[in-house]
């Protein structure tokens, strides 16, 4: 019988040591704790907030804004610092409040709250005493006034901004006074000129003929450059008046194109002057001085007889026409373009130095 009893006691025992390990592991203890309870007007103090609970559970602290209590103001709010314990069983969780205030008082800082798995666990209470700075009023002479207004220490690190853009600011200056001496330089986009109008065939034959006459070649032994100049200046004429080419004819072609147009005693002679010019010219015929005149004779009385009447006295005016160079036109834009980009940058290094100065000296 008696030892029946202590069996059941020492099961008893048993369950109670089991029930009371497994309260103290799902306990959840909060404390907290203040480095210093009193401090001067301005000082700060920390408030430490630890929490003890199982690994498993999950804690919810307060989130305070700016104060703890009226006129306890809260100037950091330190992340949460977590420790296991017991083979990572149980955890620590610290959380740090930094605290001052700026009146001098009493002040109570009630429990703080924790949610840990929906239920609300508390700290205890803490006080905080807030002194004010002593004065020593019967001594009134060691008061001092005001500090003047402190210099602040010369530094370069204050000038390197001013010091590049100012420097910036020269070549800046120095490109936009080109472009614009240039845009004002520049060759005029519209341009206006004079064209010397072209004469008429037979004066410029005429002209050609007289070079020709002038120069004598056949008188030089030279008579194959001399029918060749002659004839080409024929050539031209017929081209120009009765506008067929010429030039890209051969004599008895041009002759018969003339016929077509015109009648047979104007163009006999022509005719007579185109065969001695074949000749001499492929068939190295050696032609008299009073040939070679008489052939020169002959081509100033066709075009005499061929050419177009005009009005007396009339003489050619030049025309006067107008040219637009898009290139100096694509030129005038660049340059203008360039001009105001380099101004608003001008302007905004010019604003830059202006505010730098005035941060410097004000």
């Amino acid at each position: 019988m008696k030892s029946k009893m202590s069996r059941n006691i020492i099961l008893i025992a048993l369950l109670g040591l089991l029930s009371i390990d497994k309260v103290a592991a799902q306990s959840v203890t909060v404390e907290a704790k203040i480095d210093s309870l009193q401090i001067l007007i301005g000082e700060q103090a920390k408030v430490q907030l630890q929490v003890a609970m199982d690994a498993k559970q999950h804690a919810i602290f307060p989130a305070y804004t700016d104060t703890l209590v009226k006129g306890v103001e809260i100037i950091e709010t330190v992340k949460p610092d977590t420790q296991f314990l017991n083979d990572r069983q149980r955890m620590l969780i610290t959380q740090e409040y930094v605290i001052t205030s700026f009146d001098s008082a009493l002040y109570y800082l009630p429990p703080i709250p924790v949610t840990v798995d929906g239920k609300e666990y508390k700290s205890k209470a803490l006080a905080l005493k807030v002194y004010s700075i002593p004065v020593d009023t019967l001594h009134p002479d060691q008061f001092f006034g005001q500090k003047p207004v402190m210099k602040a220490p010369f530094a370069w690190e204050d000038w390197y901004g001013l010091i590049s853009c100012s420097f910036l600011a020269l070549p800046l200056l120095g490109l936009l006074i080109y472009l614009i001496v240039r845009i004002r330089d520049n060759k005029p986009i519209i341009r206006k000129i004079k064209v010397e109008p072209k004469l008429p065939p037979h004066q410029a034959a005429m002209k050609e003929i007289e070079r020709i006459k002038i120069e004598k070649v056949w008188q030089k032994g030279r008579s194959k450059e001399y029918y060749t100049e002659l004839t080409d200046a024929l050539r031209t004429y017929i081209k120009d008046r009765f506008g067929f080419n010429a030039l890209e004819m051969t004599s008895s072609e041009i002759i018969d194109k003339l016929l077509e147009l015109k009648d047979k005693e104007a163009i006999s002679d022509l005719k007579e002057l185109f065969q001695t010019a074949d000749l001499v010219k492929f068939a190295k015929h050696d032609p008299q001085m009073n040939e070679n005149d008489a052939n020169l004779i002959n081509a100033i009385d066709f075009i005499n007889e061929t050419k177009q009447p005009e009005e007396e006295n009339q003489k050619p005016q030049p025309t006067e026409i107008t040219i637009i160079e898009k290139r100096s036109l694509r030129v005038k834009v660049m340059l203008i373009c360039g001009i105001a980009l380099l101004s608003a940058a001008l302007i905004g290094v010019f604003i830059y130095i202006g505010m730098q100065i005035y941060n410097l000296f004000v």
